[in-house]
């Protein structure tokens, strides 16, 4: 079936053009995606770029397809800083516009200008590293590890081959038969709408998905401290439960109480008691393991999960506890020496929710402060479970700061 060049391009127009304008008007409702602004914007200049090619007659060799090219190159290099944007990272403005500087420069060659196919292997071979570079950074929304390394191969090389084929068939297939190289552009300029099409459909996904986890994270993360809220913790703490049920393993609850934090509001007012707030969030967060899980569950009081036993889970405490009995010395210029109780409760997975497991540890945190605070309890009236382990450094916060084991020895635990 022959396809028509003219109209393939009012197509292409027309639609880039709507799309454009509906990446606009998606960017303008949510301005905290600001690759939709530079997506919305490349695809007005693409746009554009077309209409120039339509109006401009054929047989007058004016400037004004050069600059069509150029402006297409532009636009190329915007999509890709959109995605670059799109996962936080900086926009190369330069690089982003070296294709078209390349394409003004190239096409005053005699190589290029005499050679019938040079001028689509140019544009071919640009439009191709753009949109692997584009591709390279789409694929960093990685939702499975498995399947995100093939798709870091395969979704290049698809790239490529797309673009790659004018100039592939320009090299190879030289127009032997009248029209035939009239035919594969048209099939090309088609391939590439649906491309321009697709990109946008993927884009505007992605976009929707972006929104939805910024809004889900603003839902459970504490706005004070930047750690999970109740709801945060008790979600996740439950997937990492039922992760340790499959694997018939223990989980251990950590609950923490700032102490004598009525007195710090007291004392120094209620801005400063929000900085130990923050100091205790970090130094927790600092000071625990890639698989813990911790949150804020509401005024002084944090929790934690952790997979494993509470042999483990102490000593994960007393390095907490160590931890910000340091940074609490001095908080915002003010010698507060604060300070943290923390009880520790243990369960298989599966055996019992987390709820009851929080209803323990916060027993044994209860126990903490009844025996002095500033120290690790496990579960009421059994006291601190503590074995030789393997010294494990602590953390930059805390340079050298060796856990405190006094309470072990009152309880009558025998520490080597």
């Amino acid at each position: 079936m022959p396809l028509d060049l003219p109209t393939l391009f009012v197509v292409a127009t027309c639609i880039t053009a709507l799309l454009g304008l509906f990446l606009l008007a998606l960017w303008i409702q949510d301005r905290s995606i600001r690759a939709l602004g530079w997506w919305a914007a490349a695809y007005l200049i693409g746009g554009f770029a077309v209409a120039l090619w339509i109006v401009t007659p054929q047989a007058v060799p004016s400037g004004i397809g050069e600059t069509a090219n150029a402006l297409l190159f532009i636009s190329c290099g915007m999509i890709w800083s959109g995605a670059r944007k799109f996962h936080g990272r900086e926009v190369l403005p330069l690089a982003a516009a070296t294709g078209a500087f390349v394409w003004l420069l190239a096409s005053q060659l005699p190589v290029v200008a005499e050679w019938n196919g040079g001028r689509v292997v140019l544009s071919s071979l640009i439009i191709t590293v753009y949109a692997v570079l584009t591709a390279m950074e789409l694929r960093r929304e990685r939702r499975n590890p498995k399947l995100a390394r093939w798709r870091a191969i395969i979704v290049p090389l698809l790239h490529g081959a797309v673009f790659l084929s004018p100039a592939l068939t320009a090299y190879f297939m030289p127009d032997p038969l009248p029209g035939l190289g009239r035919g594969w552009f048209a099939m090309f300029a088609l391939l590439i709408l649906l491309y321009v099409v697709g990109t946008a459909f993927i884009v505007m996904v992605m976009a929707k998905e972006h929104s939805a986890l910024v809004h889900k994270t603003a839902a459970m993360t504490d706005y004070m401290t930047g750690l999970y809220n109740r709801r945060g913790f008790l979600e996740t703490a439950q997937k990492l439960i039922d992760t340790q049920h499959r694997k018939g393993e223990s989980v251990t609850v950590l609950m923490f109480d700032l102490d004598h934090f009525k007195s710090i509001n007291d004392r120094f007012g209620h801005d400063v008691g929000d900085d130990a707030l923050r100091t205790f969030a970090a130094t927790a967060a600092s000071s625990m393991r890639g698989d813990d899980i911790v949150g804020r569950l509401g005024g002084e009081e944090f929790a934690a999960i952790l997979p494993g036993g509470a042999d483990t889970a102490v000593m994960v405490a007393e390095r907490v506890r160590a931890a910000f009995e340091t940074a609490g010395v001095t908080i915002s210029g003010h010698c507060m020496n604060a300070t943290v109780s923390i009880g520790a409760a243990e369960a298989v997975a599966g055996t019992i929710d987390i709820t009851a497991l929080l209803t323990r540890a916060d027993r044994a945190l209860y126990e903490a402060k009844s025996s002095g605070r500033n120290r690790v309890m496990t579960e009421a009236g059994r006291g601190p479970r503590v074995r030789p382990v393997p010294v494990v450094a602590a953390p930059q916060l805390v340079p050298q700061a060796m856990p405190d084991l006094s309470f072990a020895r009152q309880a009558g635990v025998a520490v080597s």
